[in-house]
C-alpha cells in the first residue's frame, strides 16, 4: 500500500491489514514530532496492530522536548490510518517494514495539548468552523554535503551546479532521483525536482494537500531524504543558511482557502483586476499584519536570521506583489482553482505542523478581521535605499531570533493558535537557544579580534 494523504477511500484496519499480508511486513514505526519538529518514533510488531489500531502504545512523554513533566508522563500514540506506508528501502522478498504517523493522546483518549499535530488540527476545526479548508504546498530546499571517513558532515558540498544545472555538472541528480522513486512509491505525487541556486543545493516539489496532510508530507520528505543521501554516502541539510555568501534553504509555503459552500477556491474572483478575492486580500492582510508575531515558529533557529538578508532571493521586507520575488508575500500566476498565496520567508528547519498553523491562524485573522491589504510593492525592494524603503512604510521583519522571540511572546497569534503549553514550552526551549548562542564565542570573534587586540 502507498500513503495517501487525499485519499478516495479511505484507509481501513482491514484494507492495510491486507497490505501487511501481501507485503510481509513485520514491523511497525510510529511516528511523531517533538516541539522542535524532530522525528520520533517507537516500533512495535505487526502482531500488534489491533492495539496500534486502537491507539494503547504508550510511551514516557517526559523524555520528549517539550512534551509532558515526569509525573504526568504516560501519554499514548493514536495512528492516522491514511498515513500508513510500506518503507521501499526495507522491501525484501519475505520481509518490509512500515510506518504510521500518530497524534498524540492522553490515556483517556483525549489529545494532548503539546503535541504539535493536535494544534494543526485545532486551526484546521477552526477553519472548517468559518467555512473553509486549508490546502498547503510547502517548497523544501536543501543541501547535499560530503562526508568524512567516520560519515559526519562536512562543509563541501557535493557537486559545483547551479540553478537548473544537468549532469555531469549536477552529480546530485542521482539522488534526486532515488528520492523521487522512493516518495512515488510512498504516495507522494512529485511535480518536479531540479538543482537550486547555490552548489550543491536542490529541491524537489511535491502537489500540494490539505494542511494537516501537507504537514505530514513535509515530515516524511525530509525523513526520506536525509535516509536515501546517507545511502549514497551524503548528508542532507535543511539548516536555513549553512554556507555564508550562498542563498540559503527555503520552505516557500503556497496556501489557500476552499469555500465549502460554495465549493470553490475562496482566493479566486474573475471581478478583480488581478482576480483575486476580497477574502484573498483579507488574508494577504492578515498574514502582513501578523508576521512579526509567527515568525519565530517558522524560522526557528539563530541561523534563520542569516538567511533573512537582503542579496540571497530571501524576503525580508513586509510587502506583498502579485509577482515581484522580493516582497514576503507573492501570488503566483496561476488563476482559477489553483489560485494562492505564498509566504517566503518560512525555512525548512521550521516544525511544519507548527508553521502552517501560524500560517493559517495569521490569515484566517485577516479574513474574520477583514483586514484591508496595502498597496501592492511591484518595485525590486532589494534595490531600493533605506530612505526609499522607510518613505514606503516597508517594515523589515525581525533580525533575530531574540527579536522574533519577544514579538511572538508579546503578540496573540501564539498563544491562542498553538495554546499555552507549546507556546511556554517553545519560548523556554528558544530563550536557551539564543542565550547559549550569546555567550559562546565564535571562531569569526576569535580571528577579528584576538590579534587585533
Amino acid at each position: 500500500m502507498t500513503t495517501t494523504y487525499v485519499p478516495t477511500e479511505e484507509a481501513t484496519l482491514e484494507t492495510i491489514r491486507d497490505i501487511i499480508e501481501a507485503k510481509n511486513v513485520e514491523l511497525l514505526h510510529l511516528q511523531f514530532v517533538d516541539i522542535e519538529g524532530m522525528l520520533k518514533s517507537v516500533t512495535v510488531t505487526t502482531d500488534q496492530l489491533e492495539d496500534v489500531a486502537a491507539g494503547q502504545i504508550m510511551f514516557d512523554g517526559s523524555s520528549i522536548n517539550g512534551f509532558s513533566t515526569i509525573n504526568q508522563s504516560d501519554l499514548y500514540l493514536k495512528p492516522d490510518m491514511n498515513t500508513f506506508a510500506v518503507l521501499p528501502w526495507t522491501e525484501e522478498e519475505d520481509y518490509s517494514e512500515g510506518r504510521f504517523i500518530c497524534s498524540v493522546t492522553y490515556p483517556d483518549g483525549s489529545d494532548f495539548e503539546g503535541d504539535p499535530r493536535n494544534a494543526l488540527k485545532n486551526t484546521v476545526d477552526r477553519a472548517a468552523a468559518l467555512g473553509y479548508s486549508v490546502s498547503v504546498g510547502p517548497e523544501l530546499e536543501f543541501f547535499l554535503f560530503e562526508t568524512d571517513e567516520k560519515g559526519r558532515p562536512i562543509l563541501e558540498t557535493q557537486d559545483d551546479g547551479g540553478y537548473f544545472e544537468t549532469s555531469p555538472h549536477d552529480d546530485g541528480e542521482k539522488v534526486r532521483l532515488q528520492v523521487y522513486k522512493t516518495l512515488k512509491k510512498m504516495g507522494f505525487t512529485i511535480e518536479a525536482s531540479h538543482h537550486e541556486v547555490a552548489q550543491g543545493q536542490h529541491e524537489i516539489n511535491f502537489k500540494y494537500a490539505d494542511a494537516l496532510g501537507a504537514a505530514d508530507l513535509a515530515t516524511t520528505y525530509k525523513w526520506v531524504i536525509k535516509t536515501v543521501a546517507k545511502q549514497f554516502g551524503y548528508h542532507a541539510s535543511f539548516m536555513p543558511k549553512p554556507i555564508g555568501g550562498a542563498n540559503g534553504n527555503g520552505m516557500h509555503t503556497n496556501i489557500s482557502l476552499f469555500d465549502k459552500k460554495a465549493e470553490a477556491n475562496a482566493f479566486y474572483e474573475t471581478a478583480d483586476g488581478k482576480e483575486l478575492s476580497k477574502t484573498a486580500y483579507h488574508f494577504i492582510a492578515g498574514l502582513l499584519d501578523n508576521v512579526d508575531q509567527f515568525v519565530a515558529v517558522t524560522n526557528p533557529l539563530v541561523n534563520s536570521y542569516k538567511r533573512l538578508v537582503p542579496g540571497y532571493e530571501a524576503p525580508c521586507y513586509v510587502a506583498w506583489s502579485a509577482s515581484n520575488r522580493s516582497a514576503l508575500i507573492r501570488i503566483p500566476a496561476t488563476r482559477g482553482s489553483g489560485t494562492r498565496v505564498e509566504i517566503r520567508c518560512p525555512d525548512p528547519s521550521a516544525n511544519p505542523y507548527l508553521a502552517y498553523a501560524v500560517i493559517s491562524a495569521a490569515g484566517l485573522d485577516g479574513v474574520e478581521r477583514e483586514l484591508e491589504a496595502p498597496v501592492e510593492t511591484t518595485d525590486d525592494i532589494f534595490s531600493m535605499s533605506e530612505e526609499e524603503i522607510e518613505e514606503r512604510g516597508i517594515a523589515n521583519l525581525p533580525t533575530s531570533l531574540a527579536q522574533a522571540l519577544d514579538a511572538f511572546e508579546e503578540g496573540t497569534i501564539g498563544v491562542d493558535t498553538l495554546g499555552e503549553h507549546i507556546t511556554n514550552e517553545y519560548l523556554e526551549l528558544k530563550r536557551e537557544e539564543w542565550d547559549e548562542f550569546r555567550t559562546t564565542v565564535h571562531d569569526w570573534e576569535v580571528a577579528k579580534y584576538q590579534g587585533k587586540f
